[in-house]
């Protein structure tokens, strides 16, 4: 039997025992972290931003609707926002104040040109305790759209009222007038609407009607053009423009449209001395479907062919002022009867 010792690196080991191997050290890398989670629960995820608006969305709709919900919670914020309108030139705000619109502030520019027109506006705003604050231009600049000319004076008056049709229309046979109203279709531009109520005002006329949605609204633009003439023409808002001209109609009223295409030319027109409610529509789109089935007649403006059409301030000028001077003719003829 040989007693060398055995060589180095050659000892036999007894047992193998647990082997080692890659599966076994990767295990829980290859177990992975789950399944992917959806893409509202990603932090980053676009669609997690929206799910996140959308709960303070309906959080903040809670707290204005009901108030805290629990204890420690904070109710609906007190903060309101200003509504007020500015009335902005010499001229509107002059106007304004001499028919007594109620009036908070006015605002004045610093080292403002002084004319017989600013110093009654300061006597009256004095007078009837309204605020009065000299401010810088740029004051003013910033107050005001860019392209509102203020002239340096601003007054600041609440939201407009705007009157109900049949109130207007109630208004005007107590005065024992014969009623010449303009209802807008689709007029979106303010300046039109200011330039509308001027000319209702000069040729007789007793009021505008607008509809409630897609159309001008009342605000310093439309008082500006006006030349303060929004202050004396009221302004009816209708819930349905094409309701309340059917309901108008059941008053006696009778309803133009102005069209291009009309069949009924307006020199001459036969209705102008009958209760009238003339209908202008915007200046691209026209008159609606709806309003257009309402109108007892068309009418149309003659114009040169080297002019496609008038916009819809000078076409509601042009008409009334027709009205205007039939309804005069009409008036001398009777009294020349009598």
């Amino acid at each position: 039997m040989s007693n060398k010792k055995g060589r180095t690196g050659a000892v036999r080991k007894k047992g193998l025992g647990k082997g080692v191997g890659s599966g076994g050290q990767g295990r829980q890398a290859l177990e992975g972290r789950g399944p992917t989670p959806r893409a509202e629960d990603r932090e980053y995820h676009p669609a997690a931003k929206a799910k996140a608006a959308r709960e303070r969305y309906e959080a903040a709709k809670a707290r204005h609707q009901g108030g805290a919900g629990g204890g420690g919670g904070r109710g609906p914020s007190s903060r309101k926002t200003d509504e007020s309108e500015l009335v902005t030139g010499r001229n509107a705000v002059l106007e304004a104040l001499r028919t007594k619109i109620p009036a908070t502030t006015l605002y004045i520019a610093a080292r403002i040109e002084m004319d017989d027109r600013v110093r009654e506006i300061m006597r009256i705003a004095t007078n009837r305790g309204v605020a009065v604050l000299e401010v810088m231009r740029q004051e003013l600049d910033r107050m005001t759209d860019r392209e509102t000319v203020h002239q340096g004076i601003v007054l600041k008056v609440p939201p407009m009222e705007y009157a109900h049709p049949m109130d207007l229309l109630e208004d005007t046979l107590d005065r024992g007038e014969t009623p010449l109203f303009v209802a807008l279709d689709g007029v979106t531009d303010p300046r039109n609407l200011g330039a509308i109520i001027r000319s209702v005002g000069a040729f007789g006329g007793q009021g505008v009607i607008v509809p409630q949605r897609r159309t001008a609204s009342l605000n310093s633009a439309s008082w500006k053009t006006s030349a303060g003439a929004a202050a004396r023409i009221p302004v009816a808002r209708a819930s349905n423009l094409t309701q309340t001209l059917k309901e108008l109609k059941k008053q006696g009223l009778f309803v133009v449209g102005l069209d291009g295409d009309g069949d009924v030319s307006l020199p001459g027109l036969d209705l102008a001395g009958r209760p009238l409610v003339i209908v202008v529509g915007s200046e691209g789109k026209g008159l609606s479907r709806l309003v257009t089935e309402t109108c007892d007649a068309i009418v149309s403006i003659p114009i040169s062919a080297v002019t496609e059409s008038l916009n819809a301030g000078i076409a509601a000028s042009v008409a009334l002022y027709e009205v205007s001077k039939l309804r005069a003719v009409e008036a001398a003829e009777s009294a020349a009867a009598e």
